[in-house]
């Protein structure tokens, strides 16, 4: 099997590398690799690409997710997140091959409090919500093998995340407000690229599984929950915090306002993925502690 990885700098991309590397021969390229075009921009380039690998799966690890950004970048989340996803297909049908793709819950409103599922009808609040709702419909319509995976609150141990923020803020300030009216799962990048290789090797026997999925972590909680649950699990083991975990002060979404409409549920729905794939979802606890210890071991 021939895999093409695009966009494999990216927390879910660096991931994938690893995960993907056991099913095939690889081929991972970014937006400024020098060898073969990665660019999401040249839709050209990125056509030909697919066409010299002429590979069995494409998975599009590649995203715009800078999300207050793309209020005022629009034209540019739409050629990456929508319009290359949509040619990234169309080649895909050319040559049979599976595209893999990754989208998220900011294709809903996140009106209500039950968890969504791939069914529910989407209404985006923001520029970045809309465009990777336009790129799953290109895929879709496209005709092409494909998983979609929407996904939420995402995290990776290498780079920047939120439990890392959290951390540094604990360390240097005497106070802290989080918001506490956003209701999601944080998920692991390692999660995602496990079962995405898991997937993968499903669907070459089963092209029926062909479709669309809700991809997090088990359980719910909010950011406030999950920064105190950061806090508490560092001070556990020894790290000298200013701020006690207990102490940081909860905060509506209105405190801090920002250029995107945040959807205050981002629950997902897995019972779908777990059923066709005969996965276990681990919780976000689970994930989220193993990527601390690897971050607070350097």
């Amino acid at each position: 099997m021939k895999i093409l990885l695009l966009g494999k700098g990216g927390q879910v991309g660096w991931e994938l590398q690893r995960s993907l590397a056991a099913l095939g021969e690889l081929v991972a390229v970014d937006f400024d690799s020098k060898e073969m075009c990665g660019d999401f921009t040249n839709m050209e380039g990125l056509a030909q690409t697919v066409q010299d690998v002429a590979p069995d799966v494409i998975v599009n690890a590649a995203a715009h997710t800078a999300v207050d950004k793309a209020e005022s970048e629009s034209e540019l989340a739409r050629d990456i997140n929508a319009l290359a996803p949509g040619v990234l297909a169309r080649e895909a049908k050319h040559i049979n091959a599976w595209l893999i793709h990754y989208s998220t819950d900011y294709v809903f409103d996140g009106a209500g409090n039950k968890a969504w599922v791939e069914s529910d009808m989407t209404a985006p609040l923001s520029v970045y919500g809309a465009t990777k709702l336009e790129g799953e419909q290109l895929i879709q319509n496209s005709g092409c093998k494909h998983l979609i995976f929407r996904t939420s609150w995402v995290y990776g141990a290498r780079g920047g995340n939120f439990a890392k923020t959290m951390l540094r803020l604990a360390q240097e300030r005497d106070s802290m407000k989080v918001i506490n009216d956003q209701i999601g799962a944080p998920t692991g990048a390692d999660l995602l690229a496990d079962v995405t290789a898991h997937a993968i090797r499903f669907a070459q026997q089963k092209p029926e599984v062909s479709g669309l999925y809700h991809l997090v972590a088990g359980g719910e909680t909010s950011w406030h929950g999950y920064a105190s649950f950061v806090l508490d699990f560092a001070q556990q083991v020894g790290v000298s915090l200013r701020i006690a975990p207990n102490a940081i002060q909860p905060v509506p979404t209105s405190a801090f306002p920002t250029p995107a409409k945040r959807p205050y549920n981002s629950r997902l729905n897995t019972k779908k993925i777990q059923n066709t794939f005969g996965l276990h979802i681990p919780t976000w606890q689970a994930g989220v502690e193993r990527m601390l210890t690897e971050v607070l071991d350097k």
